[in-house]
């Protein structure tokens, strides 16, 4: 963790003397398209709260929700370019919603310009701490007895919880069927309450369930743990291969946006991100602190929606007409 804030100090000292030009001297508004409590909310809360710390207005987190994230990031894409208003930007609404969605109501190139690279986590699979599966292997073998009465959780059809529920049917002949939520904090809820029977969701959303006793962690999606949760293991861990999926994170303003603007926004981004306290608080919950220019963020996006359009492609998903 040290070399980690120590190479985003590195960064600071090299961003272009622009980026001191500018100054928000009204609250900067972030748009986090899911409802509160999910990895989105939590993770630009975080952000935001010390980003304006030392500026004279807060900077505030509006939640707007639906369609999978589409819904606030248009709004954030028709918003005035500039400065202060930035769309939450997932692997959802920035990657996998163009390969799902016949019609996007923006287009990343077109209408987005990036910001901001906060953070990766990601998905557990998650069920009640009174299901007879104690581990993947056991929740395999339950899933194939119950066949199609298996109902799955996901924060939205297209989310990539949703794709690794697929994925497994697809992999090991099961047959669950997706309940898609508006959000990752009521798909939880279902889990808890009975509604459906496990959860793949991001590890930010659930951990305190998790660690509270409400919800029992069967596995974790990454490429390594999540030291958060350091005795679930990986799906890999548990004899699924091709099985990382590692959700991210960020901010994107409108095109338009002045490049001093631009520039000063993923400064007070970085500066944040190097603080020692928010780095714990994304630890603690899961997830795992990113930072860097604008162009290490669309890089990423750019290779994401390639991917998933893939994904999509080889597991004959049905697109979304609407």
């Amino acid at each position: 963790m040290r070399r980690a804030v120590m190479a985003i100090c590195a960064l600071l000292v090299t961003l272009p003397a622009m980026a001191q030009e500018w100054q928000p001297d009204r609250p900067v508004r972030i748009i986090v398209p899911f409802p509160p409590g999910g990895a989105t909310d939590l993770i630009a809360r975080i952000l935001a709260e010390r980003a304006s710390r030392d500026l004279p207005h807060r900077w505030v987190v509006e939640n707007r929700s639906g369609a999978n994230g589409n819904i606030g990031m248009a709004a954030a894409a028709q918003s005035t370019p500039d400065g202060y208003t930035l769309g939450g930007c997932t692997i959802g609404n920035c990657a996998i919603n163009a390969a799902i969605y016949a019609r996007m109501p923006f287009d990343i190139e077109r209408d987005l310009v990036p910001v901001f690279w906060s953070a990766s986590v990601m998905n557990a699979l998650v069920v009640r701490p009174d299901h007879p599966a104690r581990d993947f292997q056991q929740f395999v073998a339950w899933a194939k007895r119950e066949g199609n009465r298996v109902n799955f959780s996901s924060s939205g059809f297209g989310a990539s919880n949703h794709l690794l529920g697929e994925f497994l049917n697809g992999r090991l002949g099961l047959t669950m069927t997706h309940v898609p939520f508006r959000g990752g904090a009521p798909g939880m809820q279902a889990v808890i309450a009975g509604d459906t029977q496990l959860f793949f969701e991001n590890t930010p959303t659930v951990i305190g369930s998790v660690r509270g006793g409400q919800l029992r962690a069967l596995a974790v999606s990454g490429r390594n743990r999540d030291a958060a949760l350091p005795d679930v293991p990986t799906l890999e861990e548990s004899g699924m291969s091709d099985a990382v999926i590692e959700p991210w994170f960020g901010y994107m303003a409108p095109r338009g946006t002045p490049p001093a603007v631009v520039a000063r926004l993923n400064q007070l981004f970085n500066m944040a991100l190097a603080d020692e306290a928010v780095q714990a608080r994304m630890r603690d919950l899961g997830a795992r602190p990113e930072g860097g220019p604008p162009e290490r963020f669309v890089q990423h996006v750019q290779s994401e929606i390639a991917r998933w359009r893939e994904v999509v492609r080889v597991n004959r998903i049905e697109r979304i007409a609407d």
